[in-house]
């Protein structure tokens, strides 16, 4: 038996198999052949197989994130049968006497800087599909599993640390716990994690290579403990915490259905923060008011090209069809600092939080901008949508906004595109923000703080740098008198506001965020009914 400690980012007991989860050594060697038929039967072979896995992850994609991000697939399956692709790795068989992993891995570097190198932003984007089409490829031909996850039981996650594109890609409902030698309580696996109600460590001081798949583990949420290769007593006790909070989410399921209300009267409005389209069974299963909160990112990650209008329109129709009626508030693309996606080329930079990112690229690129505005604004005849913008800190960006909000009007109106203009509001979580809330709150219809960035901005402390968690404080007295200030000036001009950052999740908080006049707080579906059960206890008075 052996204990590691690390730091908690959701509470919780998982008993299980690990499923150790590497980055994969990409070097390929060279080697020579005497069969040159044999090698292209080889890569024909393997073609057909990766066709064959297209097809299923496109069937299992369209169930679980719509057709819209399930497009990709689809392109991949095409681009194994472009006859360019295909004659350059059989004739590097033929010339040069070579193995098809090498063929495909030298025919994946010419082709990938071919496209790179064009004007076109569209074949641009075809490199990095060359790219995902040649791996797979090559992972076939070297007979490794396509999916780590894939045949496997549910298991306890363990890894480096997970980017947001591949925690997007994982499979959910195998998924027992996290735990992770690096990441931050405000990493993607812990928000993926709050979402799930499943245990998450981060920071645990693991050896990858001495941690082996399918061995047994206990992950402890409430203590930060993962132990691998528990004794039996260790295991019993593990199993009757997880029927203790079993219990406890039974009780909580007696609040289903009931109002967010104080003892004195105050009501509140209490939705769930999610990041895709299947994560709206969690909404509605913990019976959450709307969503506050839709990550739109997500629709442009794990991927390896814009995501188009119509493929957008479709993904936010569904969700706004599948909440029926219930608000549902999407904020505009926050692509850049730990967010990235390589289609959008935007380069390194050395502070990224603070670089080129959220509205500043949607004002930078309006192309971009005005496709998600377009595919939203048709979306909204289908529910009741509001939008929201990030990263705001000046009351010209807002009126740039609305200018190009005025244009895409006009382009749906000439076209005859049936659409409706939703409310519109903006994130607070700049401290320029916060000091001019009073003049944005003229402007715009609804204000939802976002306290991880108003946090770091505020205490200039980096929340994705784990040697800095001990000087990150969400409690900072600074950040509650932004709050209260913002709150204050939205309700001058008869404007609601949100808190939609993981500190509106915070119990400890919940009566004071009430007291200042909240009157909205957004959080993880997992929490929705511990905040219903706190509200309702709750006496103004």
């Amino acid at each position: 038996m052996r204990e590691f400690l690390g730091k908690s980012v959701y509470k919780g007991i998982a008993l299980g198999p690990v499923m150790v989860l590497k980055k994969q050594d990409n070097l390929i060697r060279r080697k020579g052949i005497r069969d040159i038929d044999a090698e292209i039967k080889r890569v024909e072979d393997a073609i057909l197989t990766a066709k064959e896995q297209l097809k299923k992850l496109y069937q299992k994609a369209v169930k679980e994130v719509g057709e819209a991000n399930a497009a990709i697939f689809e392109v991949h399956q095409m681009m194994l049968e472009d006859s360019d692709y295909m004659e350059s790795i059989h004739n590097i068989i033929q010339t040069e006497m070579v193995n098809a992993e090498f063929a495909v891995a030298k025919t994946e570097d010419n082709f990938s800087e071919l496209f790179s190198n064009m004007d076109n932003e569209y074949f641009k984007a075809r490199s990095a599909d060359v790219k995902d089409i040649s791996t797979r490829l090559i992972h076939i031909l070297e007979g490794r599993e396509e999916n780590l996850m894939s045949g496997t039981k549910s298991s306890i996650i363990v890894a480096d640390d997970l980017s947001p594109s591949e925690t997007v890609q994982l499979e959910k409902e195998k998924i027992l716990g996290f735990v992770m030698v690096h990441g931050s309580a405000n990493s993607h696996t812990a928000i993926l994690a709050r979402i799930m109600n499943i245990p998450a460590l981060v920071g645990v001081p693991l050896d990858l290579e001495k941690v082996y798949t399918g061995s047994m583990a206990v992950v402890d949420g409430f203590k930060g403990s993962f132990i691998l290769e528990p004794e039996k007593e260790i295991c019993e006790l593990a199993e009757k915490k997880m029927a203790e909070e079993k219990e406890k989410r039974k009780l909580l399921e007696s609040l289903k259905g009931l109002e967010n209300i104080t003892k004195d009267g105050r009501k509140i409005k209490v939705y769930a923060n999610i990041g895709s389209v299947s994560d709206i069974g969690y909404v509605l299963e913990n019976d959450a008011d709307g969503i506050g909160l839709f990550r739109s990112e997500f629709l442009y990650l794990g991927r390896n090209d814009f995501p188009s209008e119509e493929e957008q329109f479709k993904a936010y129709k569904q969700v706004l069809q599948r909440m029926a009626g219930k608000e549902v508030i999407i904020r505009t693309l926050d692509i850049g600092a730990d967010k990235q996606a390589e289609y959008f080329q935007l380069g390194k930079e050395e502070n990224p939080a603070m670089g080129y990112r959220a509205i500043r690229i949607c004002l930078k690129q309006p192309d971009i901008f005005k496709t998600q505005l377009r595919a939203l604004f048709r979306a909204a005849v289908y529910g009741n949508l509001s939008v929201m913008y990030p990263m705001i800190i000046a009351k010209e960006e807002v009126e740039q906004i609305f200018h190009i909000v005025g244009e895409v009007k006009e382009e749906l109106e000439k076209a005859q595109i049936p659409y409706q203009c939703p409310e519109q509001g903006i994130m607070v979580e700049t401290p320029a923000a916060v000091m001019i809330s009073d003049e944005l709150a003229k402007l715009v219809d609804f204000f939802s703080i976002g306290t991880n960035d108003l946090t770091q901005y505020t205490l200039a402390i980096d929340r994705q740098n784990e040697r800095l968690d001990s000087f990150y404080n969400p409690y900072h007295k600074a950040i509650l008198k932004m709050i209260k200030m913002v709150v204050e000036n939205a309700h001058k001009y008869g404007k609601w506001v949100g808190i939609c950052g993981e500190l509106g999740a915070d119990l400890k908080l919940t009566e004071e965020f009430i007291r200042m006049g909240v009157d909205e707080l957004s959080v993880a579906p997992s929490m929705v009914l511990k905040i219903r059960k706190v509200i309702r206890e709750i006496n103004l008075l």
